[in-house]
């Protein structure tokens, strides 16, 4: 693929405004969004073929499957682990009273899940006469190919179009890239994410209001946005006084505004759970229930999750691990590539990676959950060597089926 793609839009010192030119695609000069779109049904290809070849071999094979199989179809299989939760939610709602175990402790239910994504795949079905299945994986899709196009220009803001292009690929031909295509939350999380960042990239502070609000009822992880607002805030106020940018009354106003409506955001859903069980711990409690096959039972402490887990599988070393792995990424955000992005990526990125060790527990999701970050894969390091190019989409598309069989057939995504 990298030797048939080139650029014809202009470099890295393009301005936040530049429309995305054109890029030249396997000998055919496309405008950059239908570059976008054919990279990205090309990717859906590759993953339904992987995934297709998988469900029949496995069929054929009577393979035992992670999760269970009933009334199996390529669509089920699409639809299998949170989309079990999902089709709950979007045919019969959530419950009034927490399920319990025999001890008392809440078990797995769906409270642990936001609503938008089922509530727009019922709209779906009831339009179409589509079953779950079939409308979760077009609502996917759809929301997926968003993804990709907003992804695209919050790279090229900065970073370029190169750039720009590149971390779509990567995006769109990752190790995990078949999330695009389940009924999972995941792309449209990722669409209205990357639109809430591209606007504030655009200082269009307003409209991250509706973009993030929607990201928090749709997946966990809204709260990065606000986190970057403020981050944001406090960079352009500082910039100001030192005569360097003007950061107007009226930009101020917006950026405080947004930041508390989509914080306010962020946090009202174990209000609503709460408020619907009439358990105060509801959320919580709910979303404990699946770390007690990993670490037991525990109370829920802001930033103690990584190193529960790493403490009680590896010890000292775990906890070592932990650091290091922090130190990394704070050492890659701080590479001259990563930071020529810009201050919104970077605070952005930082805020989502804060979210991460804040509250989740480290299992097979998180390779899952680490693809908000794709902004960063627009880094000039990556994107403009050959030879990380060639060794990143390899790797990525090498990496699908080992994935798929990992998460479908042993554990879970």
């Amino acid at each position: 693929m990298s030797a048939g793609i080139t650029s014809t839009a202009p470099g890295p010192g393009a301005g936040t405004r530049t429309r995305g030119g054109r890029v030249r695609l396997f000998g055919r000069d496309l405008p950059w969004w239908g570059a976008i779109l054919i990279v990205y049904a090309s990717s859906r290809l590759l993953t339904t073929v992987f995934m297709l070849s998988l469900y029949v071999a496995a069929t054929v094979g009577d393979w035992h499957f992670a999760s269970s199989r009933h009334d199996p179809t390529f669509f089920t299989f699409s639809s299998s682990w949170d989309g079990s939760f999902y089709q709950r939610i979007a045919t019969g709602g959530y419950p009034t009273t927490l399920p319990v175990d025999g001890s008392g402790d809440v078990e797995q239910n769906a409270w642990a899940f936001l609503p938008l994504y089922p509530l727009v795949v019922r709209a779906l079905m009831a339009m179409t006469g589509l079953s779950f299945a079939p409308a979760g994986v077009l609502n996917a899709v759809l929301c997926g190919a968003g993804a990709a196009l907003v992804l695209y220009r919050v790279v090229l803001a900065r970073g370029g179009t190169v750039s720009a292009l590149w971390a779509t690929i990567f995006f769109c031909f990752g190790p995990l890239s078949f999330v695009l295509q389940i009924t999972y939350a995941e792309s449209m999380f990722f669409l209205l994410m990357f639109g809430g960042l591209l606007a504030m990239i655009r200082r269009r502070y307003w409209l991250v209001i509706p973009l993030t609000v929607a990201a928090a009822f749709a997946k966990p992880g809204a709260l990065a946005i606000p986190l970057a607002l403020a981050v944001v805030f406090v960079v352009r106020l500082l910039a100001d006084r030192r005569g360097r940018e003007e950061f107007p009354r009226r930009e101020r106003i917006a950026v405080l505004v947004a930041g508390a409506v989509t914080a306010s955001a962020g946090l009202a859903w174990p209000l609503i759970a709460s408020a619907a069980t009439g358990a105060p711990d509801a959320y919580v409690s709910t979303e404990l229930s699946w770390w007690t096959g990993f670490i037991g039972h525990v109370s829920f402490v802001p930033l103690t999750p990584w190193f529960l887990f790493t403490w009680k599988y590896a010890g000292v070393a775990g906890v070592l691990l932990v650091i290091a792995a922090l130190a990394g990424f704070v050492w890659v955000l701080t590479r001259r590539g990563v930071r020529a992005l810009g201050t919104e990526v970077v605070a952005y990125a930082a805020s989502y990676g804060l979210y991460l060790v804040a509250v989740f527990l480290p299992q097979q999701s998180l390779f899952r959950l680490l693809l908000p970050l794709a902004p960063l894969g627009g880094a000039r390091g990556l994107t403009h060597s050959p030879r990380a190019r060639t060794i990143g989409l390899a790797v990525g598309v090498a990496l699908q089926p080992v994935a798929l069989i990992l998460l479908w057939f042993l554990g879970y995504p």
